[in-house]
């Protein structure tokens, strides 16, 4: 029999073996002050938006695959916090087909119908699939204007809702990024100001000054956009900032 003091580190063993024990590769262990929010081997903590395209997302080989069953857009939100407000997530993506996919942020149900979701959303897509998709901040909003902001670009929102957008000196490149292979992205939401990086790299970046509509809390959803896209997400890690 374990000693008592012996437990709490066989519990830890056990529960980093669950995602071998069930098929999977144990997630990476993420840097010092982040915790892991999918686990490997399960979609504990996270659901279906709609719940109708529930079978878009499964587990495969230790990462979240997302598949297109549907042209329509479906989401997969991290439901432990629903009101995530300024934080930095980390996380590993890898097209298997050609499409559209991403990550949305603080976001919240959108009344008008206009999709499942409004928020800010950092965009993914093959290689290839153009600055407006890869790489590039997408406004997914019920009825503020929605502002293009592609890969390269710094798109400032003013308080009276009035964009300007500027070229980023250095920025990622299609070359910097893997076909069919695993990419590293970083989402950094602090304030009205929104990074995202790929490959270590910034890609594209939003300030969001606005008194009306501007978006504080919400959630954490991965995106898939239309049927027959494939995608998959591993090693996703978030650490909240002040």
């Amino acid at each position: 029999m374990p000693k008592c003091d012996q437990v709490p580190e066989l519990a830890r063993l056990l529960l980093a073996a669950l995602p071998l024990l069930a098929g999977g590769c144990a997630p990476e262990r993420p840097p010092s002050g982040f915790d892991l929010i999918f686990d490997g081997a399960t979609l504990v903590n996270w659901r279906a938006v709609p719940e109708r395209l529930a079978a878009t997302w499964s587990v495969e080989d230790g990462a979240i695959q997302g598949r297109g069953l549907e042209d329509e857009v479906s989401y997969l939100a991290y439901a432990a916090d629903e009101a995530l407000g300024n934080f930095e997530l980390r996380l590993s993506y890898r097209m298997l087909t050609d499409g559209n996919t991403g990550v949305e942020i603080r976001a919240r149900r959108d009344a008008t119908g206009k999709r499942p979701f409004e928020g800010y959303h950092a965009d993914i897509g093959h290689v290839g699939i153009g600055p407006q998709i890869l790489g590039a901040w997408d406004l997914h909003f019920a009825t503020r204007e929605e502002f293009p902001c592609p890969r390269g670009s710094i798109l400032s929102i003013d308080r009276a809702g009035m964009a300007q957008v500027k070229p980023l000196d250095r920025h990622v490149d299609p070359s910097d990024i893997a076909v069919r292979d695993w990419n590293q992205c970083r989402i950094v939401a602090q304030g009205n100001h929104f990074q995202f990086y790929m490959n270590g790299i910034i890609s594209s970046e939003l300030v969001d000054e606005a008194d009306d509509g501007q978006l504080r809390r919400g959630i954490v959803a991965l995106q898939i956009h239309e049927k027959g896209t494939t995608v998959q997400f591993k090693d996703i890690a978030m650490r909240r900032l002040p």
